[in-house]
């Protein structure tokens, strides 16, 4: 099994001029996807980072954070991963759990001090010892400043891929740290290998017939698994361009959809909801998208229908999570009611399980927490060992923590979140279920069905609402809405908070920690 790195430098001899990424204005080929990642490592090696110490990358999604994790591919560093979204504290917390010796990142990152927040972790820790600014759209190409001393990367020569070789990972290697999505608490670092993305990559080309002519677009932020298989893997390996975002818009995305006939889209569910609602919508000719790949939550069937309908793609997706990889999915040759409203039938290679809440199997058609083994499993949590007590069964099995079903078909259909219940008198509410029959209204672009602790009931279904811009709704109005469909009255939310963003999590999804204490505190702060 080959890795990324040897990928990259197949395709820079096969086809050098050849576009791996393309951003904006920028373009970058397979040659200087090469020969920039190669500088790039002959610099941390010269400043005496050692085998297998952690090197922090906290980049835009663009062609720099995959060079970026190239670069210390080759000089046999670990790649920790942080999300663009990432606050302070989360970006402290995810340096001191790695442990991690260097930081890569602009100086100033969605206005922090950058070198002031290096000051702070280096007196906690002292584990820090370098700091790498870069310019954010940059991707390499120019000086860089490390330890506050301007310098230019290395060139490249012939001998560089030689000298370095001794230190290159291999595919089973320790090679990435990333973290969970963080919507519940303070991220875990979950470790990855190469060998589960080549595997993940090999599912993926046969869901979706996926060659080396097609055209990626990634909206998934590059350190998640969802990100990383759609613009680090999959496309190298098939030596396909793929187009990134800077960050994510609706308006950006659909332009850079029609400017360049992408034919493959990966996006979260509450990203291409905001594209189909988005009035660039209309105009946008993608006639050339023949697949969305989703998932991440729980996809809504009527938008999902929708955006089939609008851009005539299929949209499909694989279920499972950062830890595990895939256990199921959608492809091709599913017929479109089990696409949209299912996650597909379980991958065989990766044996899933379903058990009951004392771990023992359920029956086929039963209900219950997967579980699986299999090609696509991450190495588990970095130095967490309570943490895979929790993840990894003591016979090996890796745990996702969700309710789901195989309906009569064999298809396995997600209920929700273990945690993601509202009991209200004793009665547990499927906060999907609240939030599937809030996002059929026309204005609400994207819900959340939160537990608002009560008195009385213990909790109350409280729906938080991103409506579209210049609109206006109130709870009278979506009550009037869900009676008229004849929602379930258990359903029907008893609060409703309308805000301009639901907040969002590095990953992308909806934080519902900062949602739940929001909900906290809505309620005179007692639970």
């Amino acid at each position: 099994m080959s890795t990324i790195a040897q990928t990259i430098e197949d395709n820079a001899l096969d086809r050098p001029d050849g576009t791996a990424f393309l951003t904006g204005a920028r373009r970058l080929t397979w040659s200087g996807y090469a020969s920039r990642s190669d500088a790039l490592a002959d610099l941390l090696c010269s400043l005496g980072l050692k085998p297998g110490e952690r090197m922090a990358i906290l980049l835009p999604d663009g062609p720099g954070v995959h060079v970026a994790f190239v670069a210390t591919e080759k000089a046999g560093l670990v790649a920790v991963g942080i999300g663009a979204r990432a606050g302070r504290s989360e970006i402290e917390h995810l340096l001191h759990t790695s442990g991690a010796v260097a930081l890569l990142c602009p100086a100033r990152y969605r206005g922090i001090d950058m070198e002031a927040l290096v000051a702070t972790v280096r007196q906690r820790s002292g584990l820090l010892r370098h700091h790498i600014a870069v310019e954010p759209d940059d991707d390499f190409g120019g000086p860089v400043s490390v330890d506050g001393q301007r310098t230019t990367l290395p060139r490249a020569t012939p001998e560089l891929p030689g000298k370095i070789a001794e230190r290159r990972l291999g595919p089973g290697d320790l090679w990435l740290l990333n973290s969970t999505s963080g919507t519940t608490g303070l991220p875990k670092c979950v470790g990855h290998d190469q060998a589960r993305w080549f595997f993940f990559h090999q599912l993926a080309v046969r869901a979706a017939r996926l060659g080396p002519a097609d055209i990626f677009m990634s909206a998934v932020p590059a350190p998640f698994g969802f990100g990383l298989w759609t613009a680090h893997f999959t496309p190298a390996i098939l030596g396909a361009p793929t187009v990134v975002l800077d960050g994510f818009s609706a308006e950006e995305a659909l332009g850079a959809l029609e400017a360049h006939r992408v034919s493959i889209l990966a996006a979260v569910s509450t990203q291409f909801i905001l594209m189909l609602d988005s009035p660039a919508m209309e105009q946008a000719d993608l006639r050339a998208l023949r697949v969305l790949f989703t998932g991440g939550e729980k996809v809504p069937y009527e938008r999902a229908a929708r955006f089939e309908e609008a851009t005539g793609a299929h949209v499909l997706q694989f279920y499972g999570s950062n830890e595990t990889g895939a256990l199921s999915g959608t492809t091709l040759e599913d017929p479109r009611e089990k696409r949209l409203t299912t996650a597909g039938k379980p991958i065989p290679e990766m044996q899933v399980r379903l058990f009951d809440a004392e771990g023992a199997d359920v029956t086929a058609s039963g209900q219950g927490q997967p579980g699986c083994k299999g090609g696509t499993l991450s190495l588990g949590y970095f130095g967490n060992e309570a943490a895979n007590r929790e993840l990894i069964r003591p016979d090996g099995w890796f745990l996702v923590g969700d309710r789901v079903h195989l309906d009569a078909d064999g298809y396995l259909v997600v209920e929700g979140r273990l945690g993601d219940f509202i009991i209200r008198g004793g009665k547990n509410i499927s906060a999907a279920a609240v939030e599937e029959a809030i996002e059929r209204h026309p204005d609400v672009v994207v819900a959340a069905a939160i537990p608002m602790p009560d008195p009385i009931f213990g909790e109350r279904v409280c729906a938080y609402v991103e409506v579209r811009a210049g609109v206006d709704i109130t709870l009278a109005d979506l009550l009037a809405f869900l009676e008229e469909r004849g929602t379930s009255k258990e359903y029907l939310p008893e609060k409703l908070v309308v805000l301009s963003e639901l907040p969002r999590s590095s990953g992308g999804k909806i934080a519902r920690k900062t949602l739940r204490e929001d909900a906290l505190q809505r309620a005179g702060g007692t639970a």
